[in-house]
């Protein structure tokens, strides 16, 4: 079923300068997609324009067969920055998508507690984020995103200014939240190894076009600790000759 779906889809930067350019494309309900480009090359935009956080200039965009208009509710974002409020307490930070709209309950306080518990860091609910290291509030950023149950996840090069071994053990906590909360996953990278270990279907841009798309067969045939095999390593080989294309 589709989820997202973009029709001929434009953007103009101030009217002038086309960004992303004819984008006609639908991602699949409770699908990880990964979109992956060089720096400038739209990706952004792209997201942005999917979340209802920019309108298109030309085409449309809709969630389900309705237009967006706006950000819905059942949307979450994580981006580069994890952008946690360093006087509030973990628990705060993950339950503020909450408190901005009505009063949290009982059982928003026990989500962000189990979010926590998943993520590995039910010990650090009280503590604030300088007592953290970017690895636990990029964790924190996660739970923040998936405490309101959404249905779509935006994230924008969440993961890129961790080290190898933290981004390793973020992919799998989030690949493991997304499929149990069954989440529609639009995730943007410039790392292909983090595309192919992610995505049920993988989409290179380029100069403001989609290049390719394919589904990948990885994750069908291999377990993803295979991450290192020649079977993964040939679709990466794959990707970034895509890349080399746009």
């Amino acid at each position: 079923m589709e989820h997202l779906t973009f029709e001929e889809v434009t953007f103009y930067y101030e009217k002038e300068k086309e960004i992303v350019s004819n984008i006609n494309f639908a991602l699949t309900k409770g699908e990880f997609h990964c979109f992956v480009g060089k720096s400038g090359c739209g990706k952004t935009t792209l997201l942005k324009l999917g979340a209802g956080l920019l309108q298109p200039t030309l085409g449309t965009v809709s969630v389900a067969g309705e237009k967006i208009t706006e950000t819905a509710e059942n949307m979450s974002f994580v981006f580069q920055t994890p952008t946690l409020l360093k006087w509030k307490t973990v628990r705060e930070n993950i339950l503020l998508p909450i408190s901005l709209k009505r009063k949290t309950t009982g059982a928003d306080i026990e989500k962000a507690y189990e979010l926590l518990r998943m993520m590995g860091m039910k010990e650090y609910a009280e503590v604030y984020p300088k007592q953290l290291s970017g690895g636990q509030q990029a964790r924190v950023s996660i739970a923040r995103a998936l405490v309101t149950n959404p249905k779509l996840l935006f994230m924008d090069e969440p993961f890129a200014a961790l080290d190898a071994l933290t981004k390793e053990d973020l992919q799998s906590d989030l690949l493991r939240l997304c499929e149990q909360e069954e989440m529609t996953a639009f995730f943007i990278t410039h790392d292909i190894q983090e595309a192919v270990y992610l995505a049920d279907q993988i989409t290179v841009m380029g100069k403001g076009k989609l290049v390719s798309s394919f589904e990948n067969k990885f994750l069908q045939n291999e377990e993803r600790e295979g991450r290192y095999s020649s079977q993964f390593m040939e679709l990466c080989r794959k990707v970034r000759q895509e890349l080399e294309r746009g």
